[in-house]
Formats: C-alpha cells, structure tokens, sequence
C-alpha cells in the first residue's frame, strides 16, 4: 500500500515538473529579458534605486538595456516616437579609451517579445517587426539629423559599456552643430567635474524634449526640439573651488537642437561661430530644468532624482 502511493506521489511530481518545464519558455521573456512594465532588473543606474517619478506611461517602455549578457544603461522608450525620451547611466571613465566603431544595435525584444534579452547587431537585412517596432540604420540616411547618443560613449570605461551605447534605442536624431559642438562641449565638462570632484557615482539622465506639434525623420523617428541632461553627485570633494560651488551636487543643462527655435528656453549667442550658432547650451539649477520639462511634458509632479539628490 505505501509502495503504491509513493509511485503514485513520484507520478504526480514529475507530471508537475514536465508541465512546469513546459510553461518556462512564456515567462522567459518576463524573468529573464530586459523588457518589462518597470527598472526592476536595472535600478542600479538610478540614485537611491528610485527612477524619474512623473513621466506619462502610456506609450512608453523601460528597457533595460543588456549588451553581453549583462545590464549597462536603462533607457525609457517612446514606441510610437522610436526614440528613447531619455537614457539613465552612471558614469566611469579610464584615460585613453578609444570611440568603438559604430556598429549598430536594435532591441530584439521590442519586435519578438521572447527573443533574445541582449541587443543585437543590425543584419544586412532587417527584419520587418524589428522596422515596425524601433528606429533601423535606414530611418537616418539622407535626413539631415546625426545620431545622437543620450548615454555617450566617452562617459563609458569598459569597451563593452562603450559599445552598448551604439544601438538605436540610445539615439535621438541630432543636428551636426549641436552633435559635435555645444552639446559635445557639455558632455566633455560633466566628465571633467566627475573626475575633479566626485568621490562616489555620478548618475546621468539624459533626455529629449520634442516639439509640441510632433516632427519625424522618414515620417517615422521622432525629432526633438531640445536635448536635456541632469546629474546627481551626492558624495563630493568637501573642498570645491568657488567656481564649483553650483554645480554639486546636481547639475544640468538644456540644449538647443534646432537653429530656428524661439529664444524662451534656451538664448541664442548671436556671436557663436556660423557653424554652431543657434544650437547654444544653457546651464541651470536641477529644479530649472525640472520646471521646464513639467511644463512642455505637462508632468505636474516630474522628480528626475529622488530627494534632489540630497
């Protein structure tokens, strides 16, 4: 008799472990890719754990962004836009680190949910639910606007960080003046201050403000008005020159990505040199430039680091 309800028993066990193996494929995505409803798997790249609090949902999607079975940034997604509305990083740095080639990367699980969870690179032919889902290499030929990084490459040690940052879920599209001009110049500075002056992580988000009447490239990748940044250095050297006073423990910048854009956000130098003029960088407090995405994004209750990084 217990000879045959152990039998019995084993019976049932591995019927329920053949039915559990079984469903493992559906929640693969779930447990094991970066996509999902939330940071969970990346928080490491937020102050305090906690991600930007306000930003509208709908319409969005976090990825954490795994390059090399490993998470390296996290970006917030704008499906219909395919374009990220900003990038979530910390910084590290080694001197003599070399630019990678720009080998560029899609997001396998925007388009085949139970794909791989590691970006992949671009193929000689796209696949067309990769084309429907994200912004492909083809979107920015002949379109006036570079690729622009939200998470740079330069702010990035390991090579494989460095890579990571080329796929297109990273990018926005840039005016060239903005690209390797002021914006560039801003990106040199926060690396300068991080190295200077910061004794623990430097946390970076950086965004993409669009226009209020939406504007694309190939009718398809939305098309920013503004770039913005902010940082967040809570632990910092205790003695900062007069001229650093400002700039700790939080930061920012807006940057203008279009020439022609009205002067109420960001001034226009009028004595900038022809090739970078009308794409100027305004500096400001972190509550400035909260206040300004809070209005254009109308987001009432907009936070980008928790505490003000306090």
């Amino acid at each position: 008799m217990k000879y045959s309800q152990s039998l019995s028993h084993r019976k049932m066990l591995q019927s329920s472990t053949g039915a559990l193996l079984l469903l493992l494929p559906w929640f693969g995505g779930l447990v094991l890719g970066e996509i999902s409803n939330d940071f969970s798997k990346c928080l490491d790249f937020f102050y305090k754990a906690t991600p930007p609090q306000g930003f509208k949902k709908a319409g969005y999607q976090p990825i954490c962004q795994r390059y090399k079975h490993k998470y390296r940034f996290a970006s917030l997604y704008h499906l219909q836009g395919r374009t990220p509305l900003y990038s979530a990083y910390n910084i590290t740095f080694e001197k003599g680190k070399k630019r990678p080639p720009p080998n560029w990367k899609y997001e396998p699980q925007l388009a085949f949910p139970k794909d791989s969870p590691d970006m992949q690179p671009f193929s000689s032919k796209t696949p067309k639910r990769v084309k429907k889902s994200q912004a492909v290499r083809e979107d920015y030929k002949n379109s006036n606007y570079t690729k622009g990084h939200l998470n740079p490459s330069m702010h990035n040690k390991i090579k494989a960080d460095r890579e990571a940052t080329f796929t297109l879920t990273n990018i926005v599209p840039q005016r060239a003046g903005s690209n390797g001009g002021p914006w560039k110049g801003l990106e040199t500075e926060v690396l300068e201050r991080f190295k200077a002056y910061c004794k623990g992580s430097m946390y970076v988000i950086t965004g993409a403000l669009p226009y209020t009447t939406e504007r694309r490239i190939n009718n398809r990748v939305s098309v920013p008005e503004y770039m913005w940044s902010a940082y967040c250095c809570s632990s910092y050297s205790s003695s900062l020159p007069k001229s650093m006073k400002n700039f700790f423990p939080t930061h920012a910048a807006v940057g203008r990505n279009d020439p022609d854009s009205g002067e109420e956000i960001v001034p226009v130098d009028p004595d900038a040199n022809a090739r970078i003029r009308g794409y100027d960088v305004r500096r400001m407090s972190l509550q400035t430039l909260e206040g300004i995405l809070r209005r254009r994004l109308r987001t009432p209750t907009l936070s980008l680091f928790t505490g003000q990084c306090q």
